[in-house]
């Protein structure tokens, strides 16, 4: 399959960036007014430091954080390129070039060059459809006026080379913003409407984007956000450049219509604007898969689950442009009035009273105190009273009995006569511990995946991400361990809350794999991250069907009710 231009994906490459939790910890602004981007530590350099612009990557790649090095460590650095501009250090680069910062000797000022990557091998005819993209990025880039299209200045030829030089954004992509956290629904609406505001000036220029994702999307100073990267853009009446068996664009955010070979238009972009503020607002990508041809496959057949922390106008705009039908998605005029709904801030609160305890004894707390005093004191002093109020909150059942893990740091509450299962000394995983009842009809298990043994990177950046992964699984191929068959029944939850942390959860329903006798069974799923990236599965599966679910069920509960984390 086929499409105008681009770069050529394999069957078996990775589809995504990962998507990462917020980390703890104050947030720290570089910028005033700039809720997004995290100061750089500071650099031994002379030289003010910032996270810079992020160009367009391999699919394959993780997107790292930019940062800056010391000019003399860059090969390349210092070089002058078309007489007039020193290239200083590199900011990114991708399939299609380099982007260095550089210096415009000329009129004194900071710009973003990117730097032809053309393979030395590449036959001639290639060679030149490469030229011809970056010359098309440039004029479909200088054709637009609008503060969220990055300004082109110049294309410079160097050694019969084209050199973009564009202006250079202070800020970091939004897809290095989502390695760190989800956006809330009101600035995701905000960048939102940002990126359609530049889709709107490109279409109305004849101009299709092709390639609108988290890489894609700067967010720069005072709150501006910039859609970079019109390389492999479509402008009407422009000859197409085509590569046999390459797909333009990453397949993730393709819309189904040109997954399919059909023409595209303007629909398609906003197609690929759902799927980015899908991933801003829920944490993954809804249609990610393991390699190309399952994610491709997932864009024509897959339903999204629903948002779950996406809610209302920016829910139902979500909603509108994953529609598979092109005809039956909002045009650009419903999208915006349904995101400037989610970017308006909540309306002012009534004054309201904190009632904690009877009416005649409670502890009452109005508006005023909670602001003026903090929530740190308005926390110890409702802890304070609850302790004193009542002093047996939380205890165990009857027959339970705490099991303190310190190796893996947890503490975990099961029926006291469960029995104990652990890692044996020829096992290379020490990282768990099962609990099970006589009967071995109820089964509690607790692994923890340490970050610091993640060589293959296989922790996702939230306990969400991960939980929809394995999701994907139980539904797709199944678990093993469990004599799970493809085709479980998941109830997923991405809202749950741990120590007022997030977490998720997910209730699994299937039939064993046992081709005589399968047996109904049902496991719930706890997911956590700690602070330190370790990634936290709490299971506790139990017949689906007759007299020991019901018991099964009660057990789940008491685990997670009564489950004690390490933070680190």
């Amino acid at each position: 399959m086929s499409d105008n231009g681009g770069p050529s994906y394999g069957p078996n490459e990775p589809t995504s960036f990962g998507l990462q939790p917020p980390r703890p910890g104050p947030a720290h602004v570089p910028h005033e007014g700039n809720p997004y981007a995290t100061a750089a530590p500071p650099q031994p350099q002379p030289h003010p430091q910032h996270q810079h612009q992020h160009q367009n990557q391999h699919q394959n790649q993780q997107p790292q954080p930019t940062q800056v090095v010391p000019e003399q460590a860059e090969p390349g650095a210092g070089r002058l390129v078309a007489g007039r501009y020193r290239l200083l250090s590199k900011l990114g680069h991708g399939g299609m070039g380099t982007v260095w910062r550089a210096t415009d000797e000329t009129v004194g000022r900071e710009v973003a060059v990117k730097e032809p990557r053309v393979p030395d091998h590449l036959p001639d005819r290639e060679r030149a459809n490469v030229f011809e993209r970056m010359r098309r990025e440039a004029r479909a880039a200088a054709r637009l006026d609008h503060p969220a299209v990055v300004n082109v200045h110049d294309v410079a030829v160097e050694d019969g080379q084209p050199w973009i030089v564009m202006e250079f954004v202070q800020g970091r992509s939004l897809g290095a913003a989502l390695q760190e956290g989800t956006l809330g629904v009101r600035d995701a609406a905000r960048v939102g409407l940002e990126v359609l505001g530049a889709l709107e000036a490109a279409h109305a220029a004849g101009i299709l984007h092709r390639d609108v994702k988290p890489d894609n999307v700067m967010l720069g100073r005072h709150d501006r956000v910039i859609l970079t990267d019109f390389g492999i853009a479509q402008i009407e009446g422009e000859t197409n450049l085509t590569d046999t068996g390459g797909f333009v664009g990453s397949p993730e955010f393709i819309a189904p219509e040109r997954v399919l070979g059909q023409r595209p238009g303007p629909a398609s972009d906003l197609w690929s604007l759902g799927v980015v503020l899908y991933a801003a607002t829920e944490g993954v990508s809804p249609f990610r898969r393991n390699n190309t041809p399952a994610t491709l496959q997932s864009v024509l057949n897959a339903t999204p689950a629903a948002p779950a922390s996406a809610r209302g106008p920016l829910a139902d705009a979500i909603n509108g442009l994953l529609q598979k039908d092109p005809a039956r998605r909002p045009n650009a005029a419903q999208v915006r009035a349904l995101l400037e709904r989610a970017a308006e801030p909540p309306a002012p609160q009534p004054t309201q009273v904190v009632q904690i305890g009877s009416a005649q004894g409670g502890l009452r707390l109005g508006r005023k105190a909670l602001t003026g005093i903090g929530a740190g004191v308005v926390a110890l002093a409702v802890a304070a009273y609850l302790v004193v109020a009542n002093p047996f909150a939380g205890p165990l059942p009857d027959g339970w009995e705490k099991h303190s893990e310190k190796a893996l740091g947890v503490t975990v509450a099961v029926p006291e006569d469960y029995q104990t299962g652990r890692p044996t000394e020829t096992d290379t995983d020490k990282n768990w511990v099962t609990y099970t009842d006589w009967s071995g009809s109820i089964r509690v298990g607790v692994n923890v995946s340490r970050k610091k043994d993640d060589t293959l990177s296989q922790i996702k950046g939230s306990a969400r991400a991960q939980m929809y992964d394995d999701d994907t699984k139980f539904k797709e191929s199944g678990d093993s361990d469990l004599d799970m068959p493809e085709g479980a029944e998941t109830t997923p939850d991405a809202n749950a809350k741990y120590k007022e942390q997030d977490a998720a959860r997910n209730t699994v329903v299937y039939k064993t794999d046992d081709t005589e006798n399968p047996l109904p069974r049902e496991v719930r799923f706890f997911y956590f991250k700690n602070k330190a990236g370790d990634m936290y599965r709490v299971s506790v599966g139990y017949p689906g069907a007759g007299d020991f679910t019901d018991r099964g069920r009660e057990v789940a509960d008491d685990v997670l009710t009564n489950l004690d984390i390490a933070e680190n």
